[in-house]
Parts: structure tokens; sequence; C-alpha cells
């Protein structure tokens, strides 16, 4: 079994207060659980207006299909928001 971990920063450069952030990353977070079996959150800069990161898991059964999955999450999250950084890492077992 692999584990593949993705944490995205996202900016949001419009965002004048948390609730404007909160709608952007919602909205990154719904369309990421309708298309893809995977847990997300956002994990980090909770108080900061203009950034978020988001944190993504996603079990498989061997390291080219989770990374598939973490791709494909990775072009998703690029078609919703901006993304400012990507860090990608996966744990076999």
């Amino acid at each position: 079994m692999v584990v593949g971990i993705l944490k995205v920063r996202l900016s949001i450069p419009g965002a004048r207060s948390l609730k404007e952030k909160r709608k952007v990353v919602r909205s990154v977070k719904d369309r990421v659980k309708a298309r893809f079996n995977v847990s997300i959150a956002e994990v980090d800069n909770h108080d900061l207006y203009q950034t978020a990161d988001i944190g993504v898991a996603v079990a498989a059964n061997d390291r080219v299909h989770a990374d598939s999955q973490i791709q494909s999450v990775i072009r998703c999250i690029e078609y919703k928001a901006v993304v400012a950084g990507i860090h990608v890492e996966f744990i076999n077992s």
C-alpha cells in the first residue's frame, strides 16, 4: 500500500475577508471531493485572508496509481485557484 500526501498553497489575491477566503477554499474542496476518492482539508494558514494550505491524502495499491491520482488532483485544483506552491510525498508500507 502507498499513501500519497499532497500539500498545496493557494494564493487568493482577491480575498478581503476570511469569509471570501472560505468561499474559495470550500469551492476547491467540494470540486476535489466530487471528482476523486481522496481526503482533503485546509491544514494551515487559517487566519490569513489571501493564503490557504490544502492537504490531500490518497491511498493506493502502488505508487504509479497514487502519483496519477495526485497529479489529477493538482490539475483540478489549478483549474479552480491560483497555486503558489506544491509539495508531494509518498509513504510505502
